[in-house]
């Protein structure tokens, strides 16, 4: 059996899209306006994929229910992975009284939150970013925030609008690398183009959070560390994507800005009293006297887990681990059963014929991110002086804490397996596309999209990368600089995206409260995505921001 997608089938362009559009409207409207609960919600936007993808696209039904049950798989591993592992290794740290030690101790040394937010949402976050991606960082810093006071709907805000600057290179650059794997642009050059675009809106997001948290007021007596925060981001992040490549731009971006901030308030500390002096009173009140022995009780299992992770991620350390046992299962009714049409693709010729698409689930439970978090949290448990019946317990009780939120995993990325596969999504994308000279922008706005549908920039690269690189040539722009603009447009579409917003509200035990916080971070989601836009439209038509454009 062959399948080609039809981008059009119900003759109307408007009526088809309206009917693509319908699984992603279910789902955020019963999260953000009927406030259903989310798993719930994703269930019903599944059910509307399903209905769309079969009666509308035509797509034979053993591949609708392929794509269903592999985008579930993929939800659960390695994402809901993550997550479950993540946590318990959380839990264990309440429970011993480490979480207590290392909140103590990052309230004595930064006892100002505003400046606790920029080394933890910010800076901290984007080296887990670096070193993991796939949600890694929200979860982890939506935690530790809520240990130093912030409310569950704050941490979990302020943690989704951060985690955005280091998306574009997340987990050793892979959504770069993705993106040059379906254009045939060259890695160095994608990489250049994003590091000459995002390190503007780098510079701003450390501002943004601060003022968000406190207002332009509160943040005026903290801007010195905002602006060391983002300039020792961007900088780096700037000069390595240039002169480096993709793969550790967010590493060491988030270690000189951490290096930044911590310099700074060797010979700074905030201003404006009448703001900070209640934030720094609140906090000096319930310090303590810390012994070393206690800060070191309190930093090892992050320390930890911070190490284990980033060795774990090393391209020499996961292909060694892929080896040894990586099954590759091809998706009975879905593996190179379906193919992609024009203009999505290249017109099909002789000499390149269009490719199926493969469907082959990595069951990569060796390699991946949640087993390495596993393994920290096994061995932070040990030095905690956990029996191994006591991390069983703590385990389960972790399993069941987050069940409902590993069921809306499962089922949003089963929703945006059956969009992507049925082509509905390349349809929202055309619908982008057929702009005109505006194509800059709106070719941008379809790289947040992209994030919002699937969750994830490199799935919105692989989705839509061929498509901004085509159109792009037939507009007579940069094929460059909108394949990259699809990448920089994509990590504002993180702060929105369904999966992200559930991680948050699991992270900071808030689960059920999802559409409250898509409320609150949607407008500043779609700002810093049309800020994108309209830098990216600079850059295709007027100098000199043309002469940013890589050739």
């Amino acid at each position: 059996m062959h399948w080609t997608q039809n981008y059009d089938p119900l003759g109307s362009p408007t009526l088809t899209t309206l009917c693509a559009a319908l699984p992603l409207l279910v789902l955020l409207g019963a999260i953000g306006f009927v406030q259903m609960r989310a798993h719930l919600a994703a269930l019903l936007g599944l059910s509307m994929a399903l209905l769309v993808s079969l009666f509308v696209f035509r797509m034979p039904l053993p591949c609708v229910v392929s794509a269903a049950a592999y985008g579930a798989a993929y939800g659960l591993m390695p994402i809901g992975w993550i997550i479950l592992n993540l946590l318990f290794l959380y839990q264990m740290t309440v429970k011993h009284g480490s979480f207590a030690s290392l909140r103590e101790h990052l309230r004595s040394i930064v006892p100002d939150r505003r400046i606790q937010l920029l080394l933890v949402a910010f800076s901290f976050g984007a080296f887990f970013e670096g070193a993991a991606g796939f949600g890694t960082p929200v979860a982890i810093t939506a935690a530790i925030l809520i240990q130093l006071g912030f409310s569950p709907l704050q941490a979990s805000v302020y943690t989704l609008i951060a985690n955005t600057a280091p998306v574009a290179y997340g987990a050793l650059g892979t959504p770069i690398v993705a993106l040059s794997g379906v254009t045939d642009i060259n890695v160095l050059s994608l990489s250049a183009m994003v590091g000459r675009q995002l390190p503007f809106f780098t510079a701003i997001i450390p501002f943004w959070v601060v003022a968000v948290y406190s207002g332009v007021r509160g943040l005026m007596g903290v801007w010195p560390a905002a602006l060391a925060a983002g300039l020792g981001f961007a900088i780096p992040q700037f000069l390595i994507s240039n002169y480096h490549g993709p793969w550790l731009v967010d590493i060491a971006g988030s270690i000189c800005s951490l290096s930044a901030i911590l310099v700074l308030l060797k010979y700074w500390r905030p201003g404006d009293p009448h703001y900070a002096a209640a934030e720094v009173e609140q906090a000096e009140s319930k310090n303590t006297t810390l012994s070393r022995a206690e800060v070191a009780r309190g930093w090892a299992p992050w320390i930890l887990l911070a190490t284990v992770i980033f060795l774990w991620g090393l391209p020499p350390v996961k292909n060694t681990l892929k080896q040894i046992s990586e099954p590759k299962l091809p998706v009975p009714g879905l593996h190179q059963v379906v193919s992609r049409g024009y203009p999505v693709v290249a017109k099909p010729t002789v000499e390149r014929p269009t490719k199926p698409e493969a469907a082959v689930f990595e069951f990569n439970w060796l390699s991946a991110t949640g087993s390495g978090i596993l393994v920290a949290a096994i061995l932070a448990g040990l030095l905690m002086r956990f029996s191994l019946a006591e991390m069983l317990r703590v385990y389960v009780e972790t399993l069941i804490q987050v069940r409902f939120s590993l069921v809306t995993i499962a089922a949003m990325l089963a929703l945006g397996f059956v969009t992507k596969y049925s082509g509905a999504d390349a349809t929202l994308g055309l619908a982008l596309a057929r702009t005109g000279v505006l194509y800059p922008f709106f070719g941008t706005l379809l790289g947040w999209l992209g994030v919002a549908l699937t969750g994830s920039n490199t799935s919105s690269n692989v989705l839509f990368g061929s498509l901004q690189s085509i159109t792009a040539s037939q507009a007579g722009i940069s094929p460059t600089l909108m394949a990259a603009a699809n990448c920089t447009g994509g990590v504002m579409g993180k702060m929105v995206n369904a999966q992200s917003i559930v991680v948050a509200a699991t992270a900071t035990n808030y689960y059920g409260h999802e559409g409250l916080i898509l409320r609150r971070v949607f407008l500043h989601s779609l700002f810093f995505a049309t800020l994108v836009g309209m830098f990216v439209v600079l850059q295709a038509y007027v100098y000199p921001f043309t002469c940013l454009v890589v050739r």
